[in-house]
């Protein structure tokens, strides 16, 4: 089906959207999975945490929420982003924005995957995942 992206309470707008899409289908498929319909939306601290607070019962700010509609092979959910979150992350691992966004970008579709980040193991395993699929992305954009 499809990505779509959007932005809420920020004047966000993905710049490399049609890469994007096409990377995103490339990480799906290479799991074995159907690529349903993913949407993102982009917006501001605040924003994913009060969404945090009301539909998760967590009191925290966090850079991504993925809501799961997965059925069988057919990945599809809603991912929130905090684009203020992934500024204050790049800046604190002195890494550029563009690269730190890649990476909850994908991490959202990770989850998807049914990959876990809750336990150090299982965080260990999502970080290696968001590597390989960074690399997929660097091998796309020819970089």
């Amino acid at each position: 089906m499809a990505v779509y992206f959007s932005n809420s309470d920020v004047d966000f707008v993905l710049k490399d959207a049609d890469l994007m899409k096409k990377w995103i289908s490339r990480i799906v498929t290479s799991y074995g999975k159907n690529l349903g319909r993913v949407n993102y939306l982009f917006c501001s601290d605040e924003y994913v945490y009060d969404a945090n607070v009301k539909f998760l019962g967590h009191d925290t700010y966090t850079d991504i929420i993925t809501f799961d509609y997965v059925e069988g092979n057919l990945i599809s959910g809603d991912i929130m982003i905090s684009v203020d979150r992934v500024v204050e992350n790049a800046r604190t691992m002195a890494i550029p924005f563009k690269r730190e966004l890649h990476r909850v970008i994908i991490h959202g579709v990770l989850h998807l995957l049914g990959f876990k980040d809750k336990t150090d193991a299982d965080a260990a395993v999502m970080r290696q995942k968001e590597d390989e699929s960074l690399a997929v992305l660097d091998t796309l954009s020819g970089v």
